[in-house]
């Protein structure tokens, strides 16, 4: 994964992020991949031809609204470059609404910060919060950003990895554990605002063999986790789901594919909790702020309701990101 971050400290918040699989490349030019829309009120280039032909043949790129058609031809430039013998090229590229934040109407994503984000990107632990696609969005009334998780499950007789990327930018009440942390409770000061085109873009990589038709039911899987952390799943928002696998197997049997579920729901909710828990107060254009989740609030309110065995916080602890 690669990230390209555009901040300007004022106006500007944005950015791309870059999902890149390392199997896809020369000899294997496509991956076993599918696309669910929980709701479709978004702009999700490439999506179609997944979903009809049932693969993957480019990174996944999520970046602003405004700029995801300047980012899908950027990724274009690049699988054409790839493959000079090629005559049509899917690229995917996905995207939410950081408008409350960033001057979304300049469009300053160009190809120079898509392919950063492409080149850049490593295996390792990746960076979360305020970074690449999450710049500039907001979540569940607090600041958010991207934020990751995995599992590993028993699946055909082996050890296999799901993991999950969330750019969150959706409206409803940040729940974790199943206690609510409602913004207006938390951050009395702050008020209540939701930003516009609420939306959420999930991306599930996985090596357990499955099938296109497998991978949907997966993506629709990590659509339904929205709900844990209290999505609103609003007329604006645009939740998707994209998954792929990396494994060239046969595809496991329905019946020994609940355990990949439930890797994936619990996978995606608390991805969605990092990209919240991560974040910091951002202050941008027109100069609204979406504030960080205070940690030391959210920590005491789970104790209270007896969700945590211990508090974690001396006296002498503030509240930032971990």
């Amino acid at each position: 994964m690669g990230h390209t971050t555009v901040d300007d400290g004022a106006d500007l918040h944005t950015g791309v992020t870059a999902i890149v699989p390392g199997q896809l490349g020369a000899g294997r030019w496509t991956l076993p991949a599918a696309v669910y829309a929980g709701n479709g009120h978004g702009k999700l280039v490439g999506s179609t031809q997944v979903d009809e032909l049932g693969v993957l043949e480019s990174p996944v790129v999520l970046t602003a609204t405004l700029s995801v058609f300047r980012a899908a031809d950027a990724l274009l430039g690049h699988l054409m470059g790839r493959r000079p013998d090629g005559l049509s090229f899917n690229p995917l590229v996905g995207e939410t609404n950081d408008g409350h934040l960033s001057d979304i109407r300049r469009r300053p994503i160009n190809e120079a910060h898509v392919l950063a984000a492409v080149a850049g990107a490593t295996g390792g632990l990746p960076a979360e919060g305020c970074v690449g696609a999450g710049t500039g969005t907001t979540a569940l009334g607090y600041k958010a950003g991207v934020g990751t998780s995995s599992r590993t499950v028993r699946a055909d007789g082996r050890t296999r990895t799901v993991g999950v990327l969330v750019q969150s930018n959706f409206g409803g009440v940040l729940t974790a554990l199943g206690v609510p942390l409602p913004v207006d409770e938390l951050v009395p000061a702050a008020g209540r605002t939701e930003p516009p085109g609420n939306s959420c873009m999930i991306v599930v990589a996985c090596d357990v063999p499955l099938d296109a038709r497998q991978l949907r039911r997966l993506a629709r899987r990590a659509v339904f986790a929205m709900a844990r952390v209290g999505a609103s799943f609003s007329n604006t928002s645009g939740d998707y789901a994209i998954a792929f696998t990396t494994s060239d197997q046969p595809p496991i049997p329905d019946g020994a594919i609940d355990p990949v579920f439930t890797a994936v729901l619990d996978a995606v909710e608390e991805a969605l909790l990092n990209s919240l828990f991560t974040a910091v107060t951002t202050t941008g254009v027109g100069g609204r702020t979406s504030h960080a989740v205070p940690h030391r609030a959210a920590v005491e309110r789970l104790a209270a309701a007896g969700r945590l065995t211990a508090r974690p916080y001396a006296k002498s602890t503030v509240d930032g990101p971990r």
